[in-house]
């Protein structure tokens, strides 16, 4: 390579640079509109999912189960109409089927669906196999470890761990992690390159949030959020994927403002890719469209130029 052709891919170089600078110059002073429906990259998965999700697992997913099969297929189809494509389950939720019977005729690849295995069960690719056919799909956008509470939560169920490196391996699962009942369980979770997606409890009122404690029940406050907050930097950092749950406290928010805080807190900040609130009844997602609807955000936050073009072009 001669001196000219230096020269010349260095000042390619530099006119993209500045062109970069350029745009995200002229677009800093401009906002976007953020929507529930917005596919946002969930971490270093590549995988694409709605900004809110529908969670079915509301007090073990009685709630959801409550609904009856016709109300919760109306609660669902009436969700994915508003652009919500992002459907959270588990086993322990026993709502598998009901997202079966909810989801037919939905093209596959518009869905992005969660779902957790608790336990350590003797056969985790059977079990995989066996939340396959009861969901009516051939693969499971992210499968997590469910609620794991102790520290040395890998070591505990490495068998399950080694599994679901399989099953991603095998394409029957696309991406796998955990869902955390405590920090320490939580700190694990950041330290561990195995760890895809963390669905992790954060609001800002502190309510059912992940600390110290590894006991069920509402032993957690406002002065447990730094704490979570550091370690959800970490897992960006990482580029690991962030769900936020918990959003509303576990219904505990009956103020619409504390809602609408709370989810703003989540988004806003950029601490969750996407949030996921456990609904009752169209009403409740109206609301959370809303309150997303009503965020926006600076354009010159973006980081790279193919994005700010995005940003400005809105």
């Amino acid at each position: 390579m001669n001196g000219n052709e230096i020269s010349r891919r260095q000042f390619i170089q530099s006119t993209a640079a500045l062109t970069g600078s350029s745009l995200l110059s002229s677009c800093s002073k401009k906002k976007r509109t953020l929507s529930a429906a917005d596919q946002v990259t969930l971490g270093k998965t590549g995988l694409k999912l709605s900004r809110l999700g529908i969670g079915t697992g509301s007090i073990g997913g009685s709630v959801q189960r409550d609904l009856g099969s016709d109300g919760f297929n109306r609660l669902v189809r009436y969700a994915y109409d508003q652009g919500i494509t992002y459907i959270d389950t588990a086993e322990g939720y026993k709502t598998h089927e009901m997202i079966r019977d909810a989801i037919k005729g939905i093209p596959r690849e518009n869905l992005f669906i969660q779902s957790k295995m608790g336990g350590i069960p003797e056969k985790p690719l059977e079990a995989i196999d066996r939340y396959r056919s009861e969901l009516g799909v051939d693969y499971i956008d992210s499968l997590l470890i469910h609620a794991v509470r102790n520290y040395e939560w890998d070591e505990e169920r490495k068998r399950i761990m080694d599994a679901l490196e399989e099953a991603k391996d095998k394409k029957i699962i696309l991406s796998h992690g955990a869902s955390y009942h405590s920090l320490p369980a939580l700190k694990k979770g950041v330290e561990l390159d195995w760890t895809d997606v963390s669905l992790v409890r954060i609001n800002p009122q502190g309510i059912n949030i992940d600390s110290e404690n590894k006991e069920w029940g509402p032993t957690s406050n406002v002065s447990h959020v730094p704490a979570v907050v550091e370690q959800i930097n970490l897992m960006h950092e990482k580029r690991q994927g962030v769900i936020g749950m918990k959003i509303i406290g576990e219904g505990v928010f009956t103020d619409i403002e504390d809602r609408e805080k709370a989810i703003r807190f989540n988004i806003e900040a950029g601490y969750a890719n996407a949030i996921v609130i456990g609904f009752r009844n169209t009403a409740e997602i109206d609301e959370a469209v809303m309150h997303i609807s009503n965020i926006q955000v600076e354009s010159a936050q973006v980081q790279n130029i193919e994005a700010a073009s995005m940003y400005c072009a809105v």
